[in-house]
């Protein structure tokens, strides 16, 4: 397997883990007040967003040429950094 084909595997299993934390906190929030609710819903509909633009990028990665992807790399190198402060800051906020 090259190299290319391990960074792809490896950025899907962190959407992967991203889409999951997502599922849980839309979770926690429904369960939450009325108030709590529409402040955590709209943080868990940014995560969405995050997480669909990586799975957007990612798929982007997979076709690119090796001229392009390097470049690529590095965008979704800074969507998964992203998504990672996004979680943490949602569970952070959750929590409390």
């Amino acid at each position: 397997m090259s190299v290319r084909d391990d960074y792809k595997k490896k950025a899907e299993a962190e959407v992967d883990l991203a889409q999951k934390r997502l599922a849980e906190f839309k979770a926690k929030v429904k369960e939450c007040k009325a108030d709590t609710h529409v402040t955590y819903a709209g943080e868990v509909d940014h995560l969405e967003k995050a997480v669909e633009d990586a799975k957007k990028m990612l798929k982007e990665l997979g076709e690119a040429g090796e001229d392009v992807w390097e470049k690529l790399k590095d965008g979704v190198e800074s969507a998964l950094r992203s998504l990672s402060a996004t979680i943490t800051d949602i569970a952070d906020k959750i929590k409390h």
